[in-house]
């Protein structure tokens, strides 16, 4: 059957009386006939009356007023249909039907049947609102309980520290042409927050960076202040820092441990998100981190040995003394500003998943430190495209050689 712009224009205009011949069907089955009676009464043929009562499951439907137009209807998708079989394009659709073109697609791509042979297949309707309904049903089993190679891959590497938005990304590029293996980040979390909802074992929550069990927000951080002499103060650093686009420029602080008697140094590359940690076995004085940090930075090239910006803490007062070893600039941030390091401060949150607040960190050693500061470099991160820092890195080096 072809359909032209009047058979369509025509069907249009008939659909508020194909409305009327449903209400009026299902007030005669109400009333006891027979789906053929009933059809009869109404004027409509069998196979559609029919499918009325599959849509509905044989009870008829609870009258209801659609305070919102979120979901489509099968009236909606019944235009859509036609519309699609008159040729007309989804934009064009989408303005008749008063929706967004994005849901006409959605819809279509959703509810529509797979191609057969290679080769598309008619969008219909009455299975495309059975479909729609279907997937509505509450509740829902987990995805990650349900698909095993799935849930075992998240929890793979949930044990190796990932985070679920990284996990999620991973998937999309190890298995680019399996639907099913993808899964949301709020998915993971839901999974492992959610009551119910806990298809992974519950202990990996340990394994994210906050180690909470529960969702909570964050506390705010407290700052720490000493003296710093005003040309020197983040507002004086070079507006190149700002955009990252010069690597070579590092943003540094200290992660303490219980009652404040232990410390590891933590250096981040502002561009890359390279991380090196300084091994602080002794005390977390100003002239041990001074060594700390000369030692370090001396491992660098030229080229990545910039500016450093670190917080007002009395750690950096032999501040001047780096800067004439290594050349390189040392700024300080305004008091009780932690997002003026946002890097350092975000790989600080990291860290402590193997560092954790409370502990002794005298207790590990250089070879550990190293091996932690690896792990972190080699994780993908969303703001490099998920790339690693060390990829990053590298091939600013290679580039410079």
């Amino acid at each position: 059957m072809q359909f032209g712009p009047e058979t369509l224009g025509m069907w249009i205009m008939a659909r508020p009386r194909m409305n009327e011949a449903r209400e009026a069907f299902w007030q005669l089955r109400s009333a006891g006939l027979s789906i053929k009676a009933a059809s009869d009464k109404v004027g409509c043929s069998f196979g559609v009356a029919h499918g009325w009562v599959r849509e509905c499951g044989g009870v008829p439907p609870r009258p209801r007023v659609r305070d919102s137009k979120r979901y489509l209807t099968l009236d909606e998708r019944e235009t859509i249909a036609l519309m699609l079989a008159a040729g007309r394009r989804q934009k064009d659709i989408a303005a008749a039907l008063g929706r967004d073109p994005g849901t006409v697609s959605r819809e279509i791509q959703r509810n529509g049947p797979p191609p057969k042979h290679g080769k598309p297949q008619p969008y219909r309707a009455l299975p495309a609102h059975r479909k729609a309904m279907k997937r509505a049903r509450r509740p829902k089993e987990a995805k990650l309980k349900t698909q095993v190679e799935l849930r075992d891959y998240v929890q793979d590497k949930l044990e190796a520290k990932w985070s679920p938005k990284q996990i999620s990304h991973a998937l999309r590029a190890d298995f680019p042409d399996r639907q099913d293996m993808r899964v949301s980040t709020e998915t993971i979390y839901q999974s492992l927050f959610v009551q119910g909802r806990g298809a992974l074992r519950r202990e990996l929550h340990q394994c994210l960076r906050t180690g909470r069990a529960v969702r909570r927000p964050n506390k705010a951080s407290s700052g720490r202040r000493a003296h710093v002499p005003a040309e020197l103060l983040i507002s004086e650093r070079p507006a190149e820092v700002e955009d990252r686009a010069v690597p070579g420029h590092w943003e540094g602080d200290l992660i303490l441990g219980a009652d404040n008697k232990s410390a590891i140094g933590t250096l981040v590359e502002r561009q890359t998100r390279f991380v090196l940690l300084l091994h602080l076995p002794t005390d977390h004085g100003a002239e041990t981190v001074r060594d700390a940090l000369i030692k370090a930075i001396k491992t660098l090239p030229a080229e990545l040995r910039r500016s450093l910006t670190w917080d007002q803490g009395v750690e950096l007062a032999k501040h001047a003394d780096i800067t004439l070893v290594t050349d390189l600039a040392i700024y300080f941030c305004d008091p009780h500003s932690p997002w003026q390091r946002g890097s350092n401060e975000n790989t600080n949150g990291l860290l402590r998943q193997y560092f954790p607040k409370g502990t002794d960190l005298s207790a590990h050693s250089a070879e550990h430190l190293a091996f932690v500061a690896h792990q972190l470099n080699t994780r993908p991160r969303e703001t490099l495209n998920w790339q690693t820092p060390l990829e990053a890195i590298s091939r600013l080096i290679a580039t410079a050689a």
